[in-house]
């Protein structure tokens, strides 16, 4: 069974398999991904996978609402979790895409109808035949980026809003030869 070669280990094999590039409208994962994608700068997708369960506790299962009412105890309790990436810069993002995730609901009735909108509303169907082929970056990335970051979102560069692009099924970047290219 041919797929992506990124996908190199059993937990990275599972993510590649069941939910990479699956065009996905839930609000709530939607938001999981973007902060995820946020905490990913700097370090491997692989990193951020083997903490995804402990960010869903840490974070409350990505609650925005909840997230964005969070002060300083919390924010300091963060600071000390080790389940998850200690960043000050990253948990202040988090927070305060939390309150500009709620703007963006409140505005447009969901985030899914906002995000999907800045792509056109359907999936692009890349053709790659190799990984080396497969931008960092686009010119939807960018726009998505430009919008973001109009709007309040930190650490949402054209890189990370590709990757969460992939990641929640706006581009199909999987390999044509990759057995998940025809199904997603």
């Amino acid at each position: 069974m041919n797929r992506c070669e990124w996908a190199a280990n059993e937990l990275m094999i599972s993510y590649h398999d069941e939910e990479w590039g699956v065009p996905l409208h839930d609000d709530r994962m939607l938001f999981e991904f973007l902060i995820l994608e946020g905490a990913q700068a700097g370090l491997s997708w692989n990193t951020i996978l083997q903490k995804r369960q402990n960010y869903r506790a840490a974070f409350d299962d990505f609650d925005p609402e909840a997230i964005s009412r969070y002060g300083d105890d919390k924010v300091q309790s963060l600071l000390a979790d080790a389940g998850i990436i200690r960043n000050r810069l990253k948990i202040a993002a988090t927070i305060g895409n939390a309150k500009a995730y709620l703007a963006v609901v409140q505005e447009f009735g969901s985030f899914d109808s906002y995000i999907w909108g800045i792509v056109g509303g359907s999936p692009k169907a890349n053709a790659w035949k190799s990984m080396s082929e497969v931008p960092a970056k686009t010119t939807e990335s960018d726009t998505m980026t430009k919008e973001l970051k109009a709007r309040g979102f930190k650490f949402i560069g054209s890189t990370i809003c590709y990757a969460f692009m992939q990641a929640t099924g706006m581009v199909n970047d999987h390999k044509v030869d990759c057995f998940r290219h025809g199904q997603v």
